[in-house]
């Protein structure tokens, strides 16, 4: 089972705050930056398909790929005119590719060993198509380091549920991994019980040189490296950076 299908029905209620459309016009504020003739995208870790309906909006013809079944049936659900594909993004295969592959909200740092990136890697150049790109966020080392990670508490309601999450945060640094134990309490407004979930996360966070080289070996460079939602290179403040990745 995903790291997501427990909490799914909640997902959208726990991330009402983010700013999906801000995301959406950056990321294609990128595209027309290095691809501009861009037409195709696919979306690895779609989620429910907010960002790729935004995508659609903007003009592009998009797809996305996701491990959850039960986010894809929001997906699905919520943007019927989408096409949504269930599956891993460290292996699996689409038969076309596409102008520009995108991976957001952090899906790169959900590889936590150098096996697991190298195929996610592998996966994004096997749908570029010739002169295509790569977008993707990731936590950015200095940005964690300087700034660890600390106990955080969110409560959410809306007019059907009622919301409480803890996240836990353990760090590794001989791994380079924080380990994010979540715990989430939700009622139904029509119902008097909880239900509670528990579930770990484990996050790994990456430095440019590796980065590099790991796209190197699937026979892809670096052509930008911003501090997220920024024109700027990252600092060791960043928490977030995103990379525009092309071929060699």
């Amino acid at each position: 089972m995903s790291a997501f299908d427990l909490y799914s029905e909640y997902y959208d209620l726990l991330y009402r705050d983010k700013d999906y459309r801000g995301e959406a016009d950056y990321v294609v504020s990128l595209i027309e930056q290095f691809h501009p003739s861009a037409k195709t995208l696919l979306e690895l870790g779609c989620g429910t398909g907010k960002h790729a309906a935004l995508f659609e909006a903007a003009g592009y013809a998009p797809e996305g790929i996701d491990m959850s079944e039960t986010m894809l049936e929001q997906a699905r659900a919520q943007y019927p005119g989408l096409r949504f594909h269930q599956g891993d993004a460290r292996s699996t295969r689409l038969t076309r590719s596409f102008d520009v592959v995108t991976s957001l909200f952090h899906v790169a740092s959900y590889q936590t060993s150098n096996e697991d990136l190298a195929a996610y890697f592998a996966t994004a150049k096997a749908h570029m198509a010739p002169g295509g790109i790569f977008i993707f966020d990731f936590w950015y080392g200095p940005g964690v380091l300087s700034d660890p990670p600390c106990v955080r508490v969110k409560r959410l309601e809306d007019e059907s549920l009622q919301i409480l999450r803890i996240a836990e945060p353990s760090l590794y640094p001989e791994r380079n991994v924080v380990n994010v134990h979540y715990q989430v309490l939700a009622r139904r407004r029509d119902r008097s019980e909880y239900q509670e979930i528990a579930e770990d996360h484990a996050m790994r966070y990456l430095f440019a040189p590796e980065l590099e080289a790991a796209l190197a070996v699937q026979g892809l460079r670096i052509l930008a490296l911003r501090d997220w939602m920024s024109q700027t290179a990252p600092t060791a403040k960043s928490w977030t950076a995103c990379i525009v990745a092309g071929e060699l």
